[in-house]
């Protein structure tokens, strides 16, 4: 089976980092073991880099006082098995363990984003342990397929939940790094950006978290580059007409402006919804200089216009060819579902897409500062 404490380590680089050598105390007891010394190593998926050895006393205890070469991901090491922890500088942790089986039995005193971490490793660990046994079932009894398939999604399921649940607990923490072993960027990019986002922020002197950050900008950028709705780009111009049927506005008319481009219809339920805080966004700040144009994906004019009204959409840029999904202001920004907003700058440049509710509103007030 794979050893799944390698993600700890799987993004660290061989190659120095600039250092920032660190004290560290890390010290205990360690019963039922065979193992004469332990280590503070750091762990490269296939082999060990010792930092720091003391001889274990014939009671199981042990004392670790030295400098390692940066804050970051270790592992106490007993033989070929291991134990992370997270380490910075003067951190000072006891640890408490059965050497037979450290990983599960253990008690770390002094660094709780350690525990949160390990504990979280249960949790992947039995995950991976649940794939390992249903692939090995099916080479066996491929005819049980459907009935595996339907077992294993209700534990995908699961463990997704602890997993937002971990996220969740753990906002800002160093212990989040595991996690990104079971996020797929592609699919689940937001979160994965949140996650990177934290650990950024709640380790930096990290070298591994430098490397994680170092991928993710590589990935954003890749993303970014095939992603027309990119923060900083330029949104797609175009001129369509007004409510009058007979008048036309281009979206450039409103450079020099905040402008929520902001696709409906009346007969969207969520978007109605939405409707109100739009219109209590747009009261706050439009004489700051933020407008909306609103897109509406309607064939039926009459209800456009009645939503418009009844909605109380008290901005003059209404505009559609009533052409509904096959709107060309729609298909020029490949919109696949409503309500669907992109928030543009004063030079027409995207800021972000698909802002509703609390998410606009502080976007806002971090742009015009109240």
């Amino acid at each position: 089976m794979r050893k799944l404490f390698s993600i700890l380590t799987l993004f660290v680089s061989l190659n120095s980092i600039a250092q920032k050598p660190i004290q560290v105390n890390v010290s205990g007891n360690i019963f039922n073991t065979t193992e004469d010394s332990i280590k503070i190593s750091q762990f490269y998926g296939t082999h060990y880099v010792d930092l720091l050895s003391v001889k274990l006393a014939k009671n199981g205890d042990f004392s670790i006082k030295g400098k390692l070469p940066n804050p970051d991901y270790y592992v106490l090491r007993l033989g070929k098995t291991h134990l992370n922890i997270i380490l910075r500088e003067a951190s000072s942790v006891k640890i408490y363990g059965d050497g037979a089986n450290i990983n599960s039995f253990s008690n770390i005193v002094g660094s709780d984003e350690s525990v949160n971490m390990n504990e979280y490793i249960k949790i992947l660990t039995e995950w991976n342990q649940k794939q390992d046994s249903a692939r090995a079932l099916l080479q066996l009894h491929p005819e049980q397929q459907n009935d595996v398939n339907m077992s294993m999604q209700r534990e995908f399921n699961t463990f997704q939940s602890n997993r937002q649940q971990f996220i969740a607990k753990n906002p800002n923490s160093p212990a989040l790094l595991p996690a990104l072993s079971s996020i797929d960027p592609d699919r689940e990019y937001a979160v994965y950006e949140s996650v990177v986002t934290q650990l950024v922020s709640s380790f930096p002197d990290s070298p591994t978290i430098k490397e994680v950050n170092k991928n993710f900008l590589q990935i954003k950028a890749r993303k970014d580059a095939a992603n027309m709705f990119a923060s900083g780009k330029a949104a797609p111009d175009f001129t369509e007409l007004k409510t009058d049927g007979k008048t036309t506005m281009k979206l450039s008319d409103l450079k020099g402006k905040i402008v929520l481009l902001d696709f409906w219809a009346s007969w969207c339920g969520p978007c109605r919804r939405e409707n109100p805080n739009v219109v209590k966004l747009y009261e706050k700040y439009n004489t700051d200089g933020f407008t909306v144009m609103s897109v509406s994906l309607d064939t039926d004019k009459e209800k456009w216009l009645a939503a418009i009204k009844q909605d109380n959409l008290i901005w003059p840029n209404h505009v559609s060819d009533l052409k509904g999904w096959s709107s060309a202001v729609g298909r020029a920004y490949q919109v696949s579902g409503i309500p669907f907003t992109v928030l543009l700058d004063k030079e027409g440049n995207i800021i972000k897409t698909n802002l509703r509710g609390p998410e606009l509103e502080a976007e806002l007030q971090r742009i015009f500062g109240h």
